[in-house]
């Protein structure tokens, strides 16, 4: 294995938390050494310097966009924190579609962030068609997924999963979104995966390029490798990014804390934008 000196760690630490905002501590230092290793001898570099000197001056963004593959955690499975996804069908969505209804509007606009390999975003989908039934034709609502890793995403698009990543799934959900794509291995139904979108999207950058804001945003598990500061100011943007009376769902191992001025706390880990 190829050893990594004190400053060689401190440089790929800052530019993964300039670029990613991922904030690795002095014990992630042996993690991150075993997760670069195979980058590092596939691609010839006879050091961590010469690897940093080559993610500077690479232009295509590929090099970053492969560090971030193998830095980032995409642990996750369908159904995740279900009392979210209850809150969700029960509350949030309907609540959401009774107020686009009075305002005359169909546009409905929610946002999966930190997607992963998709399984949230499907979710989030599967019973956006339950709650919505025959009207979800007559609503602009497919659902906006984005992630920064090009790898994650590309698994995602396919909608195929182990057999066993669904098995948290209510049985009527698995029975009706799901095919049987191989022997190990189920595949979302096309009608639920042209409703995605998914987008290769940086949470750092300083400014989001939504033309409208969102009625829901889910964010869950993300902000767990952020630091305090990196943190609020994301946060700040997704405020921004949010229609008055809108939601924030965030992990359970997360929170924005109760006295916090942009949200009302609503369950753990779920908040709604204040009103003026």
């Amino acid at each position: 294995m190829m050893p990594i000196s004190d400053q060689e760690f401190d440089r790929m630490r800052s530019l993964i938390y300039s670029k990613f905002g991922i904030n690795l501590s002095l014990e992630k230092r042996s993690l991150l050494v075993g997760r670069l290793q195979k980058i590092l001898r596939a691609e010839g570099f006879s050091s961590f310097n010469d690897y940093y000197d080559h993610l500077l001056s690479e232009k295509s963004g590929r090099g970053l966009s492969k560090l971030v593959d193998h830095v980032s955690t995409n642990h996750t499975y369908f159904y995740r924190e279900s009392a979210h996804f209850e809150y969700f069908r029960q509350h949030a969505l309907p609540e959401t579609i009774a107020r686009l209804k009075k305002a005359g509007s169909r546009d409905l606009r929610i946002w999966c962030a930190g997607c992963s390999s998709g399984e949230e975003a499907y979710t989030l989908l599967m019973l956006m068609q339950e709650v919505l039934g025959s009207e979800y034709g007559n609503f602009d609502a497919g659902l906006l997924a984005t992630d920064i890793s090009d790898r994650i995403l590309a698994t995602a698009r396919t909608g195929i999963y182990p057999s066993e990543r669904i098995e948290p799934l209510p049985d009527p959900l698995k029975r009706k979104y799901f095919t049987r794509h191989d022997r190990d291995r189920v595949q979302v139904v096309e009608g639920i995966r042209r409703e995605a979108v998914f987008r290769r999207f940086n949470l750092m950058n300083a400014q989001f390029p939504f033309r409208k804001p969102f009625h829901i945003i889910f964010c869950r598990n993300v902000m767990i490798y952020f630091d305090r500061q990196t943190r609020d100011a994301l946060v700040r943007r997704f405020h921004a990014a949010t229609e008055t009376g809108g939601y924030l769902f965030i992990g359970h191992s997360e929170t924005l804390g109760r006295d916090q001025p942009l949200y009302d706390y609503l369950i753990p880990a779920a908040y709604r934008k204040k009103r003026p």
